[in-house]
């Protein structure tokens, strides 16, 4: 009997034991969790993001962050009625949503990219190789006030008359092949992703960068926002989102074939190996500035955009003040 009970005893030790290894710790913290609401369909400039989801970056931080696209609403109103913290969105974009009464309570807190990557492009045997040749020609707008302004600008500077161009409405969805088949004359892409497509697909075309027409127009597309009550009330959490990110678009700098990889495996959808590889590697001179910093926002080039904006008329309830609508306070 003695040596039976000895044996139970020894048993149960050896459980106990057993189940204290596999006991989380006690003082283990919780998960923060963070709403991401991207500007459109996922695409090569929201790589960092899906980079720091994947390689855990967010997870060390203490972070529980998800990534989501916009339904009925867009970016600045889901992040200003705070329905997620973090939102990608573009300094052209937002400027209406930081005027008036129905202004969002939301700030920039980081360019995804340097610089402004959109351009006029336009099929090569077309011979569309300035503004001023646009005179006569099909253009495929979004009807937005602040892109026809800058296209009237261009022409304008360049020489040409504005009120002779063809504005016709942008339903193409392959930029390229809409060229090609002559739907369009000119359209407005952004050359990490239409025009990376095009040059793989074979086309030649012609491209006018609008950051070459002045620093006016070198503005920041895409910039990531945040809701100003997240901000203002989990600021270090906020930090920690942001260095998290930071790493994950330096990531995507060094790394292009494996940031692809994981772009493909997260949202198999968007495209072919080639293609987002190819789109990384443009978009890398892009993500960081000289320096090699990720985030940088040049209080001088954003006011020069906003206060072109004023001086034209083109924010309802403006002007907007200098260096409203963005802050680097929660960058490293």
């Amino acid at each position: 009997m003695k040596k039976i009970i000895a044996l139970l005893l020894t048993l149960v030790m050896v459980l106990a034991l057993t189940a204290c290894g596999t006991t989380e710790p006690s003082g283990e913290k919780e998960l923060t969790k963070i709403t991401v609401c991207l500007d459109w369909t996922p695409n090569t400039n929201h790589t960092g993001m899906y980079v720091a989801l994947a390689k855990g970056f967010y997870k060390d931080a203490g972070l529980d962050v998800e990534i989501v696209q916009p339904d009925a609403e867009m970016a600045p109103q889901v992040v200003g009625a705070n329905k997620a913290q973090f939102g990608v969105d573009a300094q052209d974009t937002l400027a209406a949503a930081l005027v008036g009464e129905g202004a969002m309570d939301v700030t920039a807190v980081a360019a995804i990219l340097q610089h402004n990557t959109s351009t006029i492009m336009t099929l090569g045997s077309k011979g569309i190789t300035s503004p001023k040749l646009l005179e006569g020609k099909r253009y495929s707008t979004w009807d937005s006030p602040i892109e026809l302004a800058i296209i009237r600008k261009l022409m304008e500077d360049d020489g040409g008359d504005y009120s002779k161009v063809q504005l016709i409405p942008n339903v193409i969805d392959n930029e390229s092949e809409g060229l090609a088949q002559d739907q369009t004359d000119s359209i407005w892409v952004f050359r990490g992703w239409g025009g990376v497509k095009a040059e793989l697909e074979g086309y030649e075309m012609n491209y006018m960068d609008l950051k070459d027409f002045g620093e006016e127009l070198d503005y920041y597309t895409p910039v990531l926002i945040a809701s100003n009550k997240f901000l203002e009330s989990n600021p270090e959490e906020a930090k920690a989102f942001m260095a998290a990110t930071k790493k994950g678009y330096e990531y995507a700098v060094e790394n292009h074939e494996e940031a692809a990889k994981i772009l493909i495996e997260a949202v198999p959808e968007i495209g072919d190996e080639d293609f987002i590889t190819a789109s990384l590697k443009y978009l890398a001179e892009y993500f960081v500035d000289e320096n090699g910093n990720w985030g940088t926002i040049d209080a001088e080039r954003w006011d020069s955009f906003y206060s072109w904006l004023n001086d034209n008329g083109l924010v309802e309830n403006g002007p907007l003040a200098k260096g409203q609508g963005f802050t680097s306070d929660y960058l490293e």
